[in-house]
């Protein structure tokens, strides 16, 4: 197990119902960067509303912020940029 590997946090709002969409992107987190990370935690959050994703402790997506979700492919790319900026992401892949 190597733990200087990045691990990744999606923080959701349970009382919002996004638990599902929480364990979808950490699903497809995990399959793309398998090599990669140490692992994907869900954090139910405490505050109402909340949707932010994070490397170690820093931010990299937050739902207030952005007034939005991240589409599953912009999630990769900027876990991608932070982690393995030389990973190719296939279709994922910026055009």
């Amino acid at each position: 197990m190597d733990i200087s590997k990045p691990t990744i946090s999606v923080e959701y709002c349970p009382k919002c119902n996004w638990m599902l969409r929480a364990a979808y992107m950490a699903q497809e987190i995990l399959s793309t960067f398998t090599e990669d990370i140490h692992g994907v935690l869900l954090i139910p959050s405490e505050i109402p509303g909340k949707y932010s994703i994070s490397i170690d402790h820093q931010p990299i997506f937050d739902r207030k912020e952005m007034g939005r979700f991240p589409e599953i492919k912009e999630l990769k790319q900027l876990i991608r940029d932070h982690i393995n900026p030389d990973k190719d992401l296939g279709h994922s892949e910026k055009k």
